[in-house]
């Protein structure tokens, strides 16, 4: 397990993991992990640009929740990532639905997560 940060993370002791610490400019850490993404690896995100760009390089992605990004639906997302961006430049007021504060993250999500991590450990 690789974990990129920008810093703020304590190494751990395991000697399964390892920690890279990049620079701290913006998108850094998302920029080393597609650098650095091959076939047979699994990135955790819920960036969806990173997503894209790891897809490409034959990586798996995963969001925190269990869903699992494809080649088959990153477009959609992607779509929708830049319209609601576009929605957002032309009215500053506009608010989205459920956007009033990060929800919570449940058992299900973790056990959603926990499945869908290990089906794409088991596929790779």
């Amino acid at each position: 397990i690789v974990l990129v940060s920008n810093g703020g993370i304590r190494p751990s002791q395991n000697p399964l993991m390892s920690l890279v610490i990049v620079a701290s400019r913006p998108d850094e850490a998302d920029k080393y992990i597609a650098d650095h993404a091959e076939a047979g690896d699994i990135v955790v995100t819920s960036d969806i640009l990173l997503a894209a760009k790891v897809l490409d390089k034959g990586a798996a992605a995963l969001r925190h929740n269990g869903d699992i990004f494809t080649i088959e639906n990153i477009g959609l997302q992607l779509a929708k990532r830049d319209l609601m961006a576009d929605r957002r430049a032309a009215d500053p007021f506009f608010v989205e639905n459920n956007r009033n504060g990060a929800k919570s993250f449940s058992r299900r999500d973790r056990s959603a997560f926990l499945n869908k991590l290990e089906l794409l450990i088991r596929e790779i």
